[in-house]
């Protein structure tokens, strides 16, 4: 098998809505927009997302969606509304929304690591040269 080259793209989600840049960033870090793109392979690249806490949701998810965990204790089940998770850690929003659209397995897990996120404009990768990328 012949090494796979890995680029390095930038999105800004500035007045994005979350659903659309997490399904742009699911494509590009799976590798779908590849002409070698293999289910099975791990063919994608490194997505850096800026300004994720400006992203928006539409209509009223905002209030609405609600993000739950459980910590498999007794009484360990919690639950946040949108709101608060963009109050407490705003790139948790689109780094959720993308965990949902990859496999649910080891290789959406190997994925997931070439995905960083930032809440400002500001980003350690310029060395890399990322390409700048429009969502819609």
């Amino acid at each position: 098998m012949k090494s796979i080259e890995r680029k390095w793209y930038v999105i800004d989600a500035d007045s994005q809505v979350v659903g659309r840049v997490a399904e742009k960033v699911a494509n590009l870090l799976r590798g779908k927009e590849k002409v070698s793109y293999t289910p099975n392979l791990d063919t994608g690249d490194h997505v850096i997302v800026i300004n994720a806490a400006k992203a928006v949701f539409t209509g009223k998810k905002e209030v609405q969606k609600n993000y739950s965990s459980y910590s498999n204790y007794i009484g360990g089940q919690k639950n946040e509304t949108a709101e608060q998770v963009r109050r407490r850690r705003p790139e948790l929003l689109i780094e959720r929304a993308v965990k949902g659209m990859v496999p649910h397995n080891r290789l959406g897990r190997a994925v997931l690591k070439k995905l960083h996120i930032y809440n400002g404009s500001e980003h350690p990768h310029e060395a890399q040269e990322p390409k700048s990328i429009n969502v819609r």
